[in-house]
């Protein structure tokens, strides 16, 4: 194997696994807020139990996730030497005021906020919290701009080989962020959401802990269904028309679109067949593409064959899979989360087996469902690093050996897989002790 696919899977291999982390954390983040300022409102000690117990679980991520996101920062110098040289000065901006002012905003007030609410008292440990939310959020704007850039880079010119920042405000008010992040953002929350259902579930069907099982599954249906709703309708629709406008060849192999069609079908299932170009047994609604795209029934959407071959995204059928996966699990998101909304609105959720099962299993989901949207963003923005200025064959440490490569990828699995252990060690310990 090449050393220049070695490095795409080293770094896709640690960011994988880094983001298993923060998509909870960030979302855990504000529902541990809600959890304090109904405590704070209502004076109920149970609110204020739940948000300790959360937010010792949120402390075990958080330090994984720091521990795993370390070596990302490295690797833009050890695997992506070229494309740190030519980008660093726009890069290092967003990277370094992540790091400066909302890890450490969140680091600081995470510790307060986890041993000292008796001298902070309830409307200072509130603020903590609160803080701690910030510094999480702020830090997810941060990263997503980064990216953002890398999909849609603004505010910049070429000089001698290098791209330097223009306008630090053309980066932050790039109009690919706004929609980027708040699906990311809402992606996190619905995980969050699933993980306090599914643990509130855990507790009912063992009974155990009552009233916090109680608390847990009302907030947790309430955030997961919310969060899912927003991720369908409006942050991914429109995340998905800057995708047509802005890389309509990502947009085509997104959809399985190979022909250009007036009135396109939107694809529900189907298998693409790169050497023939189409889609095998597909079945589609006919107009909605168009439709959700243009906001018109027949309105013309390009084929992938419409767009120079050597711009084609790499793996168009992973991309397709990442993609429908994504937005098959988003859909049975909404459609449990109805559900289960309206049991608890009856009163009958807490008492229904079959949906505190099904809480529990989809458990794990939201993660996946997040893991795959990932991939459809950078399979979807190949085969550039940044797109239309940078290629990602041009990007990597080339004086870096596949051999040092495929010896730092094997220790890092090694590595990870005992922080693996650890991690459902700890985290299994927490639950077990309950809040």
């Amino acid at each position: 194997m090449e050393a220049f696919t070695l490095h795409r899977l080293h770094f896709a291999f640690t960011i994988a696994y880094h983001y298993i982390f923060p998509q909870l954390t960030m979302g855990l983040a504000l529902l541990i807020v809600v959890l304090k300022t109904i405590a704070l409102k209502r004076g109920d000690p149970r609110y204020d139990a739940a948000a300790r117990f959360w937010g010792r679980i949120f402390g075990i991520n958080f330090l994984f996730g720091v521990v795993t996101g370390i070596p990302m920062e490295f690797q833009f110098g050890t695997n992506w030497a070229r494309f740190s040289e030519a980008a660093g000065g726009v890069i290092g901006q967003t990277l370094a005021m992540e790091g400066v002012f909302s890890f450490f905003l969140e680091s600081s007030f995470l510790g307060m906020f986890l041993w000292g609410e008796k001298r902070l008292g309830p409307r200072g440990h509130w603020w903590a919290a609160f803080l701690v939310f910030l510094g999480a959020w702020l830090s997810g704007f941060f990263i997503i701009a980064t990216n953002a850039w890398m999909q849609h880079p603004v505010g910049y010119r070429l000089e001698d080989g290098a791209i330097v920042l223009d306008s630090f405000g053309a980066l932050l008010t790039n109009p690919w962020l706004p929609w980027q992040y708040l699906h990311t953002m809402f992606g996190s929350v619905a995980t969050a959401g699933f993980v306090l259902a599914g643990v509130g579930a855990y507790y009912r069907l063992r009974g155990e802990h009552d009233d916090q099982s109680r608390i847990f599954l009302a907030t947790g249906v309430v955030a997961a269904t919310a969060a899912s709703v927003l991720l369908a309708f409006p942050t991914g629709d429109l995340q998905a028309r800057m995708v047509a406008e802005h890389q309509p060849a990502t947009f085509a192999a997104m959809e399985g679109h190979f022909e250009t069609t007036k009135g396109a079908p939107l694809v529900l299932i189907g298998q693409p067949d790169m050497e023939n170009l189409r889609l095998d047994n597909p079945i589609e609604v006919p107009g909605v593409l168009s439709f959700l795209t243009h906001s018109r029934w027949d309105a013309e959407i390009p084929g992938l064959t419409e767009f120079p071959r050597e711009d084609w995204p790499d793996n168009v059928p992973l991309l397709y899979y990442a993609y429908h996966i994504m937005a098959g699990l988003g859909s049975i998101f909404i459609l449990v989360g109805l559900v289960a909304a309206w049991k608890l609105k009856r009163g009958t959720l807490a008492t229904s087996r079959r949906m505190l099962w099904l809480r529990l299993l989809l458990t794990p989901f939201p993660y996946i469902a997040n893991l795959f949207g990932w991939m459809t963003a950078e399979l979807g923005r190949q085969p550039w690093v940044i797109h239309g200025l940078m290629r990602t064959k041009d990007g990597f440490s080339a004086n870096v050996s596949e051999g040092n490569v495929l010896f730092t990828l094997i220790g890092f699995m090694g590595m990870y897989a005992l922080l693996t252990v650890l991690f459902f060690f700890l985290m299994g310990r927490e639950i077990r002790k309950g809040p």
